[in-house]
């Protein structure tokens, strides 16, 4: 099983990043998928999840501190999962990490990518 996450880097705040996580190893379109991110000295926290695809129909959930920025989709025939970030705050640097979750029993976590946004 792998998800490796790219798209962190630096971005002046107001700026947009897209986040990619590329799955493997396990079937990709029965799992959730979620993404989360931890800044330092804080807790990891929920940014945003999409379940299930069926019939080409998804149902997306955001942290309150990211609705209206950040959209969340997904590829089952690519195996990705992709994170749009627009009008990037300095409070959204952190490690953004994919995590994978079947209906039942544990899920897998990428190795994380790291978004800062500074001036």
């Amino acid at each position: 099983v792998q998800l490796v996450e790219s798209g962190g880097g630096l971005v002046q705040p107001g700026g947009s990043l897209r986040l990619s996580c590329a799955a493997s190893g396990f079937p990709f379109s029965s799992y959730f998928m979620t993404w989360y991110r931890q800044a330092p000295g804080k807790e990891r926290e929920l940014v945003a999840s999409i379940t299930i695809i069926r019939s080409a129909a998804t149902s997306t959930n955001y942290a309150d501190s990211v609705k209206g920025r950040f959209t969340i989709s997904r590829g089952n025939a690519t195996k990705t999962v992709y994170l749009e970030m627009n009008s990037l705050k300095p409070e959204d640097t952190a490690v953004y990490y994919c995590y994978a979750r079947p209906t039942l029993g544990p899920g897998y976590w990428g190795q994380g990518t790291q978004v800062t946004v500074s001036s």
